[in-house]
């Protein structure tokens, strides 16, 4: 019997595409790859009677294509300071399992990720505000990730721009801003002002909470 799950967070995204992410609109990414680095802070959460409040975890993800034609490899870093069954149960939630079919974008990015590799447990620091778009996240020998507001190329002031999924997997309203990060390892990259995404999340096995 499946464990229920809930998490209540904030989610800091960069991945490789221009600042409309074209999966957000089910279009092919920007350079015909994908590459990612997020960050999770979860400010409440269960999975089954284990508490998540205040940990954090951030997943690596690459696939050769588009998400949705296969072949990703991913890998899932959990708060060092989670207990055993803490970081089982964030591994779980983050990998999809005891997750319902399509429910969540971690059951889909985890269907398309044939290689999974080893979880990490490290320190992950993670700083957020959704309001001003900003956002940093250092993963001591494996990333560093920052965002800021996207500006005005000729004026130079903040560009505000919001995604609204009313039938999403992830959020329901996303900030847009940009990010640039550095991961060391098995999945490297090196991200250059390309797409931020700032928002809450509220998900179960069943998916978003509305």
């Amino acid at each position: 019997m499946a464990t229920d799950w809930e998490i209540k967070g904030r989610e800091f995204v960069n991945c490789n595409c221009a600042y409309g992410c074209p999966c957000q609109f089910n279009a092919l990414p920007t350079h015909g790859d994908c590459r990612a680095v997020i960050a999770y802070q979860v400010d409440k959460g269960h999975y089954g009677d284990v508490r998540l409040d205040g940990l954090r975890a951030a997943l690596i993800v690459s696939w050769p294509g588009a998400v949705h034609e296969g072949n990703g490899t991913m890998q899932v870093v959990v708060d060092e300071r989670a207990d055993p069954r803490q970081r089982e149960a964030l591994r779980k939630i983050i990998q999809g399992e005891d997750t319902k079919e399509m429910a969540t974008m971690w059951w889909v990015y985890s269907a398309m990720s044939p290689n999974k590799l080893e979880t990490l447990y490290k320190p992950i620091d993670f700083e957020m505000d959704l309001e001003k778009r900003t956002g940093r996240v250092s993963i001591p020998g494996i990333a560093e990730m920052s965002g800021e507001p996207i500006r005005n190329p000729v004026t130079g002031n903040e560009h505000r721009v919001r995604i609204d999924l009313p039938h999403g997997f992830e959020y329901e309203i996303a900030e847009i801003g940009s990010a640039s990060s550095s991961v060391k390892g098995q999945i490297a990259m090196e991200l250059k002002n390309s797409y931020a995404q700032f928002c809450e999340l509220n998900l179960s096995e069943s998916g978003v909470i509305r």
